[in-house]
């Protein structure tokens, strides 16, 4: 699996934590609650995402770990010697690791909101 995939991955399963469970939370914590029950009779697979909320979280920080492991690993490699593959690889690097760090920002955000803040709600 190369850095760009796993970054992607991992990107796509902490989206999937906010969308499936920090949804709702954030909804009911804003008060709108109402909008939530009327987002759901649009997008009723909300609520079978929400069954499952336990299983997307565990397979986003395990995409998230594997995605942080790859980048870590690609960071140490060598760039090549050309000068314009090399800027090209550190630029792609950059990046990478800008991605992997949005995705480790949403999942953060995802699970305060659907573990946490509802225990003070």
């Amino acid at each position: 699996m190369n850095d760009k995939s796993s970054n992607f991955f991992s990107l796509f399963a902490s989206s999937s934590t906010l969308i499936c469970c920090a949804l709702p939370a954030i909804f009911v914590a804003l008060g709108a609650g109402a909008s939530f029950a009327s987002l759901v009779t649009v997008f009723p697979f909300l609520i079978t995402l929400s069954q499952y909320k336990f299983y997307i979280t565990l397979f986003a920080l395990v995409m998230i770990v594997i995605a942080g492991y790859v980048n870590y690993k690609t960071y140490h490699m060598p760039c090549p010697a050309d000068p314009e593959l090399g800027r090209v690889c550190s630029e792609t690097r950059k990046k990478s690791r800008y991605l992997y760090y949005a995705s480790v920002s949403i999942f953060l955000f995802a699970t305060i909101f659907t573990y946490i803040v509802p225990r003070f709600l």
